[in-house]
């Protein structure tokens, strides 16, 4: 029969074998909870996900940690000792022959000037700068915040939206302007660059004072959209004259004029005018290449990575159509449906480089 002493040891060993265990199951309990932590942290530990999430949030840092930076570009070489930080100040057609840094805050400061220049700048040059993968695609949204921090308006909106993005990472932050807060957030993913929407919203085949034929063409986007690839084409009935655009752009939001003769042309508030009587697209005095009666202004784009032209628009006037022109009259677009011609109207007022949306006749 054993002893007192011999069972108070058999108690005392197992008392140990239990807290042994007890200890060694919330080591393991530990360690799980560490590992899921880090697991979390470290996301899905795919490189493509983690480029595109270094790309929002480095590409967000340089765009609101300072000023920005413009380097010229002469006979194709940077100009280094001509770089300046008054990016905003330079012409959207410098912009783009340049190299550009948007950046939108001086002293701290969220910088309005600089923020109505982004309008100036391409999405691939805005991209280019913040040194963005060129397999990427960007949109840039900042809105201006009320005092519940609720967005009180959207100051600027622009680039390619993520519809068909597989994967896509997204980078926010907050701030500070003139007497307002501002949440800036830069989305960058794969979704693949849309070809962009550019409006043809009036057109003067027949100005009654001998001056250039001209058509106007709008930008609804928030950046500025090159003319590469853009084409226009008239129709009369008999013949057809064609241009295709090989350089150019329209300002963000901006209307672009383009006429028979830029020198006597009426621009309005025109955020760029471009010359095709040079072209022999359109006329000025005796020369006529917009039908006066009966024609058609057809716009086309051609995708540069696919080389197929499609058609975007078509202006068409006299004959069955209802819009019948006299001397001095135009067709202007009401901003509804750009395909259909009862969205437009005959109007005697011309008014180029000033297109606002009007009511449908």
């Amino acid at each position: 029969m054993r002893d007192v002493s011999g069972l108070r040891r058999d108690r005392e060993g197992l008392t140990a074998v239990i807290e042994f265990l007890s200890a060694f199951t919330l080591f393991l309990m530990i360690l799980t909870a560490f590992l899921s932590l880090a697991q979390m942290q470290m996301g899905s530990n795919d490189p493509y996900l983690d480029r595109l999430d270094r790309s929002a949030v480095l590409g967000l840092d340089r765009l609101v940690a300072d000023e920005g930076w413009y380097v010229p570009v002469v006979d194709g070489e940077a100009d280094v000792a001509n770089g300046t930080s008054a990016w905003h100040e330079q012409s959207a057609a410098d912009l783009e022959e340049g190299r550009v840094r948007a950046g939108l805050v001086v002293d701290g400061v969220l910088d309005e000037d600089r923020l109505a220049a982004l309008s100036k700048v391409t999405e691939q040059a805005f991209a280019a700068g913040l040194g963005l993968d060129a397999a990427f695609d960007v949109h840039l949204r900042i809105d201006e915040l009320d005092a519940n921090g609720s967005t009180e308006s959207t100051v600027f909106e622009g680039g390619t939206t993520r519809i068909g993005a597989e994967t896509s990472s997204r980078a926010t932050r907050l701030v500070v302007g003139e007497g307002a807060l501002y949440r800036v957030s830069l989305e960058v993913h794969d979704g693949g660059r849309a070809s962009s929407v550019l409006q043809v919203t009036e057109v003067q085949p027949h100005p009654d004072d001998g001056g250039p034929e001209w058509f106007e063409m709008h930008n609804p986007e928030g950046f500025a959209v090159t003319l590469l690839g853009w084409s226009f084409h008239v129709l009369d009935g008999r013949d057809t004259t064609s241009h295709l655009m090989l350089d150019g752009l329209i300002s963000g939001g901006g209307v672009a004029v383009f006429t028979g003769d830029a020198n006597t042309q009426e621009a309005g508030n025109a955020t760029q005018v471009f010359d095709l009587g040079v072209f022999g697209l359109l006329g000025v005095g005796q020369i006529d290449v917009l039908p006066d009666d009966k024609g058609q202004l057809r716009i086309d784009y051609t995708d540069p990575t696919t080389s197929l032209p499609a058609t975007r628009q078509a202006v068409i006037w006299g004959g069955d159509t209802g819009h019948i022109l006299a001397s001095g009259d135009g067709l202007t677009w009401n901003g509804t449906d750009l395909r259909d011609m009862a969205d437009w109207t005959v109007t005697g007022t011309a008014s180029p480089g000033d297109w606002t949306p009007g009511i449908g006749a």
